[in-house]
């Protein structure tokens, strides 16, 4: 059997069809990527990296796991070390990261935006690293010029509701190739329970020139966060919750449970369950009345890492996928929106593999007819978009749900050079087809499944969102 070349035009594309399918249909397709972590003042800024330190390291918790895995010290991960000294230590680890996603994205990265074929190692990585830097100093390699080269049509960030979207104004103003658009996420809000809480809506206040006191200046607030947010493009919600929060609404004891928080009484657990419970519902009746859509990210247990935690906060990459139960509160959830007639578009995206197919099946329960998905299973996130992870997702979406109403896949990255994983999902989808084809499980019309495929990499996803 001859052995196939590694990342060649047909990486991941195991027959004909498959690779019809992607080079005739998914390939040519712009990219939306409606869920992400980029920096929206690199982009404003236009931003050149110096070199692929800074465009790869300086915040993927994903690098950095695989790099203390491998038994690097964390002065050369987040630590005063130089950038090429933390550059020699990454291309150490990559071929040692073989059967991890981060092998393929980082070689495929290499290729699609720097042209580089080499294989990155210990032995090449100074040269590597000074012949990348010297195109990354190039205005074709800017920021702005990253996206483009990408095809992206629609990037979207991820903000928080005190933002002042000047980032966005001023693509918007610069005229550029794309759209930068901001996503509204108030999770700091929502978790009244964090030490944080009290300190941000002192933030949020003074961001938006306005007093908080109780819980319907907080909900008064929030609507006009929504409501700048939209006049700014923003049509997307995100939630990152452990589960959703379903104990009784209640106005009442959410504003005591407030101002007990912000006075610094002590709240109960049964008082932090109401509060979120009832802000939770209110935003959603909020996103439902802006025709939004409303993301929901569930089952991450974060920052289990006290020492991580204390030395570099948030997104340090101690974060773990969480064996918390969804079903029952996902389902109170959905139905009290819905049942008032203000369930939004919504996308649940589930952390944990034994839980896709009660996704699955959960979303099917609230499509009215009313769109084209208006519940969806959301691309396999985190932990899970890898090869394996978005074959389950795909299989499990197909077998429980309807594969060709899919809005498709994110970068959900912090790094530009991760819109390469919108190319990783099609050929990954596009074989998936091709196989059934090839076994008789599916019909050789390749007009009709270049026009499926055409919709799950793009088209869906612009009819959904609206942008």
């Amino acid at each position: 059997m001859k052995i196939k070349p590694f990342l060649n035009d047909d990486f991941l594309l195991e027959n004909s069809i498959s690779q019809q399918l992607y080079h005739d249909y998914a390939k040519k397709q712009p990219i939306i990527d409606y869920h992400s972590h980029v920096s929206d003042a690199d982009i404003a800024n236009n931003r050149k990296y110096e070199n692929l330190t800074q465009a790869w390291l300086e915040s993927d918790s994903s690098k950095w796991r695989a790099m203390r895995t491998f038994g690097i010290s964390e002065k050369y991960i987040t630590g005063e070390a130089s950038d090429f000294e933390k550059f020699e230590k990454w291309a150490k680890t990559v071929p040692f990261t073989i059967r991890n996603p981060l092998y393929h994205w980082t070689q495929m990265e290499l290729k699609i935006f720097l042209s580089e074929e080499r294989l990155l190692n210990s032995n090449n990585a100074e040269i590597i690293f000074n012949e990348t830097a010297a195109k990354l100093s190039t205005n074709n390699l800017a920021a702005r010029n990253i996206l483009k080269n990408a095809n992206v049509e629609v990037a979207v960030t991820t903000d928080d509701p005190s933002s002042d979207l000047k980032n966005h104004q001023k693509i918007k103003n610069d005229d550029c190739s794309f759209k930068l658009l901001p996503t509204f996420r108030p999770d700091n809000s929502i978790h009244i329970e964090k030490t944080s809480f009290v300190n941000y809506i002192t933030q949020l206040s003074e961001a938006k020139n306005t007093s908080i006191l109780n819980f319907s200046d907080l909900l008064n607030t929030l609507k006009n966060c929504i409501d700048y947010f939209h006049e700014n493009g923003c049509r997307i919600s995100d939630h990152g919750l452990e589960h959703c929060y379903v104990n009784k609404l209640s106005f009442s004891i959410s504003d005591k449970t407030f101002k007990k928080r912000i006075s610094g009484e002590k709240i109960s657990k049964e008082e932090i369950e109401i509060y979120k419970s009832t802000l939770l519902f209110e935003l959603g009746k909020m996103y439902a009345s802006k025709n939004w859509v409303m993301q929901l990210h569930l089952g991450a247990m974060r920052n289990t890492n006290s020492r991580l935690f204390k030395l570099l906060g948030n997104d340090a990459g101690s974060d773990s996928i969480g064996d918390f139960n969804q079903g029952l509160s996902l389902s109170v959830f959905l139905n009290r929106l819905d049942k008032e007639g203000k369930l939004p578009k919504t996308i649940i995206y589930n952390l944990n593999p034994r839980d896709n197919e009660l996704i699955a099946s959960m979303v099917g329960n609230f499509n009215d007819g009313s769109i084209k998905g208006k519940v969806q299973f959301g691309a396999a996130w985190w932990f899970m978009d890898q090869k394996d992870g978005i074959e389950k997702q795909l299989n499990t979406l197909s077998n429980v749900g309807l594969l060709s109403c899919f809005v498709g896949m994110l970068s959900d990255s912090r790094s530009l050079f991760s819109y390469a994983r919108h190319d990783y999902f099609r050929r990954i989808l596009c074989n998936l087809i091709g196989k059934d084809v090839y076994n008789g499980e599916l019909p050789n019309d390749i007009s009709f499944l270049g026009d499926i495929v055409n919709d799950v990499s793009y088209f869906n996803a612009k009819n959904y969102f609206n942008f």
